[in-house]
């Protein structure tokens, strides 16, 4: 099962005829930017609940994401959720929309998605590791292992003790 790209321009098309934009994006990347009137529905839930109630009656549904690469990805899924109903995914997301000039809504006060901030928090440790362990001492060095034994098992098990420490930081509290 396949499921077709379409342009941000042929997007706004179908939006003005009835279409329903779906945001498959985590919460927080939502709450810091969104298109308009598109409905959150995280990839996850998608796959577990199906449809929005907001999408349910319409007749052509367009899914999006921030690049395009997870729902390029999720396309399998995201037809079956979209059965017996037309189906789009936004070539190359939220990205595409703003290049093309639409807009979006943006709430600045809103932080930055989690996984943004683990990258800056785990750059900016490792930068610091490399950098003392060669200016002050080479015991700096392990906090570059420290970082990279972090980033290895989030990747091996799915939890990042980087995240969590994150969310509880008071910008994340909602």
């Amino acid at each position: 099962m396949s499921i077709a790209t379409i342009t941000a321009a042929h997007t706004q098309n179908k939006l003005q005829n009835g279409a329903v934009l779906i945001d498959i994006r985590g919460e927080d990347e939502y709450n810091r930017e969104h298109i308009e009137n598109a409905l959150l529905q995280p990839l996850p839930q998608l796959q577990q609940q199906g449809l929005p109630a907001g999408a349910q009656q319409a007749s052509c549904v367009i899914f999006h994401c921030k690049s395009g690469m997870r729902t390029r990805n999720a396309a399998n899924t995201l037809a079956q959720c979209a059965s017996g109903k037309e189906a789009f995914i936004l070539e190359n997301g939220l990205d595409s929309w703003k290049s093309a000039g639409f807009p979006t809504q943006f709430n600045a006060s809103q932080p930055l998605e989690l996984m943004r901030q683990v990258q800056i928090a785990a750059g900016s440790l490792a930068l610091a590791g490399t950098i003392l362990g060669w200016l002050v001492s080479p015991a700096f060095y392990l906090l570059c292992a420290f970082v990279g034994a972090g980033l290895l098992t989030a990747g091996l098990t799915g939890f990042c003790g980087m995240a969590r420490l994150l969310m509880l930081m008071p910008w994340n509290r909602r």
